[in-house]
């Protein structure tokens, strides 16, 4: 490459924007701050001092180095990563595309948007920086206006990709400390109260039927902190894919719908204050697939504890299981609030529930992230039809073989 071509263009887009920039100073009373720090690399020192003074003119706080050896050491020095790396890929000791390379190798910097400076024959080199995930390419020689604007809308989008996780985890951590406040809390309380009471009279002092609602009330409270800790662990192993392990493990030939629908609703059924019923229809004849029948019977049960949580009480639940096509259709339908379109996709994300804070709905927000992992785990998919005030179906949808021949 010819550095002194470049170097002395650069010099003369230095003094160009000098002199732009002389001219508007007496309108600025007060010096800009910083605006973010930018590592720079680049092995041509003339070059390095003009693009530097382009940056600092900007408000750039800027960093050098004459090679990735020393940008490295600028990295592991600096308390805190800089904003972004702009580097030279044909340098010395450690060119751009090793730099690269290790930069993306460490969790504290991977993150950091790289833009290359690169010259126009190095397209192999332009190659390789994009299957490491470089961010931007600025050909040599370079408009200084070009240059900053990509710097910028670089770093702008590195801002908002921050923001957008901060909030995130923020939610994150407010759904887990609602969980932690209110679902286990209130089981436990019901625990701990019930066996206060246990303990404190003697024994001859209970009637029969206290002992029998004090002990009630202790099983309801175990068993739900039991379903509780069950779905975690289950949507960890989902999350994680240890689950899948355990999917190859037991797939095998699904047969009996109906058995396995009967008894998803048999476990809601059995629980205290269900007052719902459940209508059962499979469709006769139905092809054999290949599923965990288990974890089958998992999503059924979210999907069926779900349609009583939002259903008024003693409203019948229907569930059934039919072939469309090339795929087996499971599905379970309530008659409760609905839930409006824009919200189909969210409820699917984990701790995720509709307007927590008014609606006070009991639940982690784990079960339908439950459901869509599982159904992950088939090559199935999963859709919603509701309407608002009258209902909803979540209708799972499982593939068949090629030649689904034996049948049910």
């Amino acid at each position: 490459m010819n550095h002194r071509m470049e170097s002395n263009n650069v010099e003369q887009m230095e003094q160009n924007r000098r002199s732009s920039d002389d001219s508007s100073a007496s309108k600025e009373t007060v010096a800009e701050s910083p605006k973010a720090k930018i590592l720079l690399v680049e092995d041509d020192v003339n070059l390095l001092e003009g693009v530097r003074n382009i940056l600092e003119l900007d408000h750039y706080h800027v960093l050098t180095a004459e090679n990735g050896i020393e940008a490295l050491e600028i990295l592991r020095t600096e308390a805190t990563p800089p904003d972004l790396i702009l580097s030279d890929i044909m340098m010395p000791r450690m060119d751009g595309i090793r730099l690269l390379e290790e930069v993306r190798k460490e969790p504290g910097w991977v993150s950091i948007p790289v833009i290359y400076l690169t010259a126009k024959g190095e397209k192999i080199d332009i190659q390789k920086g994009k299957l490491l995930g470089v961010d931007d390419y600025v050909v040599k020689p370079y408009d200084p206006d070009y240059l900053l604007v990509a710097i910028k809308s670089r770093l702008d989008r590195h801002r908002k990709l921050n923001e957008h996780y901060s909030a995130a985890m923020n939610d994150l951590k407010y759904n887990i400390l609602t969980i932690l406040n209110h679902e286990f809390r209130t089981p436990l309380t019901f625990v701990v109260a019930y066996a206060d009471m246990l303990s404190s009279p003697q024994p001859q002092e209970l009637s029969t039927g206290e002992l029998q609602d004090y002990l009630r009330g202790v099983s309801v409270g175990a068993e739900r902190l039991r379903r509780l800790i069950e779905n975690f662990i289950l949507l960890v192993e989902l999350e994680t894919n240890d689950a899948r392990k355990t999917y190859n493990i037991r797939k095998a030939p699904v047969n009996d719908l109906h058995t396995i629908l009967v008894s998803a609703w048999s476990e809601i059924s059995s629980r205290d204050g269900i007052s719902h019923s459940c209508e059962v229809e499979v469709e006769n004849t139905l092809p054999v697939f290949t599923g965990d029948m288990q974890f089958l019977r998992r999503a059924l049960v979210q999907l069926m504890d779900n349609a009583v949580k939002f259903s008024p009480d003693s409203k019948q639940i229907n569930a059934g299981a039919r072939r469309e096509q090339n795929e087996i259709c499971i599905w379970v339908q309530d008659h409760g609030r609905g839930i409006p379109a824009y919200e189909h996709r969210k409820i699917m994300e984990s701790f995720y529930q509709i307007n927590r804070p008014v609606n006070e709905d009991q639940g982690a927000g784990a079960g339908l992230a439950i459901v869509k992992g599982i159904v992950n785990l088939h090559g199935g998919r999963i859709t919603i039809s509701s309407t608002v005030g009258e209902g909803s179906t979540f209708s799972i949808y499982l593939p068949l073989p090629a030649d689904p021949s034996t049948t049910a």
